[in-house]
């Protein structure tokens, strides 16, 4: 794991090596092993190296073919470099390291754009070939490994990070519209960005530069919008067992120590199960509560490492350790991004790294199989029943029960409003309403000047919502993506720890998309295959408990330790309008639900306001 950046520069201003410099040094979280840059025509490429793989310095980074003609920089793992190497080797190549980049490099001289076809991994790269004087830039599948760019008339930028792109001097426009999602969602959904100018390169797709023109092209699909498997369901059980041992088998490959994240839940269980049963001695990690026990699940945790005889290590966090640290979270953020639980992965990424350089993960498992309440509350909405009926006539009573995210209760008579508005709404509407944060009118009031946004909003998911595997994709593609992937990344990387998702293993999201979505969801069960071809391995009571996320104690903090820190950087007229981004009144309302007795979703976007005003400060003015 890594971090790269290059540029291409149509003026040939010499300073734009000054920049590179700077720009691959706040990637040093990312690679703290090793940093360099190299020259090309026109450019430059940077490389912030993470050892994993072939650890000694041959395998360092921008790293040319014996040709000098091909210069690769690389984020990411292949994880079948190995078979790779050996059909290369059969066909004249030879090797000088024992390093997947390499791999990836002359597979590239072979084969070209088609070598993406050949790879099993995660991944953003780019290969510059000095000959044609261009450049490939490419993403992996699923989008586990970021890639950004901007583009003006001048020069053309990449980065896994924002923050790297920054260093140079580039058009700083706030895009309303990306602004405006992000109040709503509380992430900017790809392709956008904050700014009008950089731009997300979607999974799945490459760029080809070459004498000054850009070629964007999809290189993968995996649904294909109805369900083309015949396999009976116990067919397909074993082989979403099989693929999924083949999966983590692959990520334990490394040069360095492999753990495994543990929270208690299904997903990561099954991973550690499977961890365990081929490596002697697996370490597995979890983070406990110790402040908020309604949200502890750290007894389950223990329950599957007992079983499975892993070594394991909690981390029992207080309130104040996570409010200790909400600072340094937001500081490596290089774009809004307001998901708090992000403070949770960064502290348990965080010690993690004390132990082992790579960790592997359940995070895909929700999106694959169907595992949050919404997609059970989705599917229950779409049918013709007399509890919807009840429910939807309710409506006008749902208002006067406490709501907040806080407790149980609060928490029920939410969900219970929610439900209710979304039983009007056609699928799409209904989907994109549970995936928001702050509804999408109030998110639109509240941003100045986004003229654009409502058109934006519309292209979020080009397709219509028919059935739960519909849902499935729109959540690898909205949610996965941009706020699960996003928030592992950003938060391990600032850790300088690999983490590994088995379940997104191509193939295994090829299969499970082909399979009906009874198999993942019923009225009784979600998740249901995937809880059934491992019911013998975990203990029993994993399948018998509630799922609730945990929360930071936001509400706790702006009724205490953040009271003054709201009252000046974020409930503050002069500085709300000074900006010239947000309305006021908007801002004012939020705060007046904030402080009433069922404050609802102003907790969250009281926290959306924190970020941004954190960002605004550190990174506009």
């Amino acid at each position: 794991m890594c971090g790269i950046v290059g540029y291409i520069n149509y003026t040939a201003l010499q300073q734009e090596q000054t920049f590179l410099q700077k720009a691959v040094k706040t990637l040093s979280k990312r690679g703290p092993d090793y940093i360099n840059t190299q020259n090309t025509k026109n450019g430059g490429l940077g490389h912030a190296r993470l050892s994993i793989i072939d650890t000694s310095s041959s395998a360092n980074q921008p790293m040319s073919d014996a040709t000098k003609r091909y210069t690769i920089v690389f984020n990411g793992e292949i994880y079948n470099y190995r078979s790779i190497r050996k059909e290369l080797k059969a066909k004249g190549f030879s090797f000088t390291t024992q390093s997947d980049t390499e791999v990836l490099l002359q597979l590239y001289i072979l084969k070209g754009e088609k070598a993406l076809q050949d790879l099993d991994g995660f991944f953003s790269f780019c290969i510059y070939d000095k000959v044609e004087d261009s450049y490939f830039i490419a993403r992996d599948r699923f989008g586990i490994k970021p890639l950004l760019y901007y583009k003006d008339n001048e020069q053309f930028i990449f980065a896994s990070e924002l923050k790297a792109i920054l260093q140079f001097p580039i058009q700083k426009e706030i895009d309303r519209s990306s602004l405006t999602q992000f109040f709503q969602f509380n992430y900017i959904p790809e392709p956008n960005s904050i700014f009008t100018k950089v731009k997300k390169l979607l999974p799945a797709h490459f760029i080809k530069i070459q004498d000054g023109k850009m070629e964007v092209k999809k290189y993968y699909s995996y649904y294909l919008k109805q369900s083309t498997s015949n396999d009976n369901y116990a067919t397909a059980k074993q082989k979403v067992r099989d693929l999924l041992y083949q999966s983590v088998e692959k990520r334990m490959i490394a040069d360095v120590p492999v753990g495994a994240f543990l929270s208690g839940g299904i997903d990561s269980s099954i991973i550690a199960t499977i961890g365990s049963k081929l490596t002697n001695n697996l370490h597995t990690f979890s983070v406990g509560f110790k402040d908020e026990p309604y949200f502890d699940e750290t007894k389950y945790a223990q329950l599957v490492a007992k079983k499975i005889k892993s070594e394991h290590t909690v981390f029992s966090l207080s309130n104040n350790d996570l409010y200790e640290h909400f600072e340094q979270v937001l500081d490596y953020i290089d774009e809004p991004f307001a998901d708090s639980s992000a403070i949770n992965v960064f502290l348990l990424s965080k010690y993690t790294k004390d132990k082992v350089t790579v960790a592997l993960s359940g995070d895909g498992a929700d999106e694959l199989f169907s595992g949050y309440n919404k997609h059970k509350a989705l599917l229950l909405a779409s049918q013709n029943s007399w509890k919807n009926k009840l429910i939807k006539a309710g409506k006008p009573f749902y208002k006067l029960l406490p709501q907040s995210r806080q407790n149980k209760l609060g928490n029920l008579g939410r969900q219970l409003e929610k439900y209710a508005q979304g039983l009007s709404l056609s699928p799409k509407e209904r989907y994109l309403a549970w995936a928001s944060f702050m509804q999408q009118n109030k998110a639109h009031k509240l941003v100045k000047n986004n003229f654009l946004f409502s058109s934006r909003n519309q292209s979020i998911l080009p397709f219509e919502i028919n059935n739960m595997n519909d849902v499935l994709y729109a959540d690898f593609n909205l949610v996965l993506t941009n706020d699960m992937l996003k928030k592992v990344d950003s938060m391990s990387m600032a850790n300088s720890l690999e983490v590994r998702t088995p379940f997104l293993q191509h193939n295994l999201v090829e299969y499970v998309f082909s399979l009906p979505e009874t198999y993942k969801i019923d009225n009784h069960s979600r998740k249901k295959i995937l809880k059934d071809a491992f019911a013998q391995e975990l203990p029993q009571e994993l399948f018998h408990r509630p799922k609730h996320g945990f929360e930071v104690p936001l509400l706790k903090w702006f009724k205490n330790e953040m009271k003054m820190y709201l009252k000046q950087q974020v409930f503050n007229q002069e500085l709300i309008e000074s900006q010239g981004f947000l309305n006021w009144e908007e801002v004012k309302n939020i705060e007046l639900m904030l402080h009433s007795n069922s404050p609802k979703d102003a907790v969250s976007s009281t926290w959306a306001l924190v970020v941004f005003q954190h960002w605004v400060k550190k990174y506009f003015f």
